[in-house]
């Protein structure tokens, strides 16, 4: 074999880099016989492939990938997601000194009861802040990777037999001009040979650019798109809008709600949007940490019966109670908060929305009434009488 070879299961191979190449003739393999696809966490990490997490600041991706860590590392489902664990976990987040990290850790593991038995010897956490992880740098135009560091991240990842590595975020992983696609290429590149040598799962997780009030997505990550096309799995953080948040009624209560959504897979489906918070967690030291839990949002009328119905029909009937919701103390909305005991301002949009669905139905009917400044304007009245029968 030349020297300038080296050799895989399906013959020699080119190193990068020689200037050789040779053509490799296909042979067609029975289906049954191709090693399945090792998905470790749903269908966004595969084990010998990257993926990135894209997220506007202050979301909630770096508090997400903790609770991935402890999902993968105990073998639980914490946010719904399957998982192929228990499995060995390094996460390196080059932003966060290590007592932050503790502290994040560990209100994760009180709020979703997860005890050190449970973790047992497959976590590894790492920050940047004492020690780098910076894979290559910018020499004038050209890219210089630290082969140095990787061969030694290449043998701490088969010396621990990680399954899945972290890095948070990507853009402190390397130091070259984030906006050519060559260079993030050649950075990104670098990354999936070591999934793939190692046999583990890389996640990157990534900033988007400045949004200006636009959806997020994966193509709206910072800088050259070619990070993005080197993974097999891209899913990116959503803030839920305020209108959303009112819907649901938990507008303003202090917590951060926001989706996930796989929009950029080469190797499975996209996935549907999945909802989750972050709630304040007490570590009962003085510290307060935010804790991301998945949260569903609740249908328009869950914990609403035809009991409740009937509440409201018997408060109208025989009133003319406004429809508009800028009537202000006449607005029917007022009555149906009272007898549903929800609340106002917070529940305002969710009663429009009741109330409408009412009228479609004919529970309620809308009639013209004729003011005292000779002008019109819709009221409510009873329809058909809800039955509980």
């Amino acid at each position: 074999m030349s020297p300038i070879q080296q050799s895989s299961p399906h013959g020699p191979i080119a190193v990068p880099g020689t200037g050789w190449v040779t053509a490799t003739q296909f042979v067609p393999i029975d289906p049954r016989d191709i090693p399945p696809r090792q998905w470790l966490y749903g269908r966004h990490l595969i084990r010998k492939n990257v993926s990135v997490t894209v997220a506007p600041g202050g979301v909630g991706k770096s508090s997400l990938t903790i609770i991935q860590a402890l999902e993968l590392v105990t073998g639980r489902e914490i946010l719904g997601q399957w998982n192929a664990g228990p499995l060995k976990v390094w996460l390196f987040n080059l932003e966060d000194e290590r007592s932050e990290l503790d502290r994040r850790i560990a209100a994760s593991m009180k709020h979703h009861g997860i005890e050190a038995s449970d973790i047992g010897d497959r976590l590894f956490v790492d920050t940047g802040r004492e020690q780098q992880l910076m894979l290559g740098h910018q020499v004038r135009d050209e890219v210089q990777l630290d082969r140095a560091l990787i061969e030694r991240l290449k043998s701490q990842l088969k010396e621990h037999r990680i399954d899945v590595l972290i890095v948070d975020p990507f853009v402190s992983s390397h130091r070259v001009n984030e906006m050519d696609n060559g260079k993030i290429d050649c950075i990104a590149k670098e990354w999936v040979r070591l999934a793939e040598e190692c046999g583990c799962a890389v996640e990157l997780v990534h900033h988007t650019r400045k949004l200006n009030g636009t959806e997020a997505t994966s193509d709206a990550s910072r800088g050259a798109s070619s990070l993005i096309s080197a993974a097999r799995s891209s899913r990116v953080l959503q803030r839920l809008a305020d209108d959303e948040l009112s819907e649901a009624g938990v507008a303003g209560d202090g917590c951060t709600y926001f989706s996930v959504k796989r929009d950029k897979a080469n190797l499975a489906a996209s996935g549907e949007k999945e909802t989750f918070r972050t709630v304040s967690v007490d570590l009962e030291q003085g510290d307060q940490v935010g804790v991301v839990e998945l949260w569903k949002k609740p249908g328009l009328f869950e914990g609403l019966s035809v009991r409740d119905l009937l509440k409201v029909q018997n408060a109208i009937d025989g009133h003319e109670y406004r429809y508009s919701a800028q009537t202000g103390n006449d607005w029917v909305g007022n009555i149906v908060a009272h007898a549903l005991s929800l609340s106002l301002p917070k529940d305002k949009r969710r009663i429009k929305k009741i109330i409408d669905v009412w009228i479609r139905s004919g529970a309620l009917k809308k009639t013209m009434k004729k003011l005292d400044n000779g002008k019109t304007s819709p009221v409510l009245q009873v329809g058909e009488w809800a039955s509980e029968t």
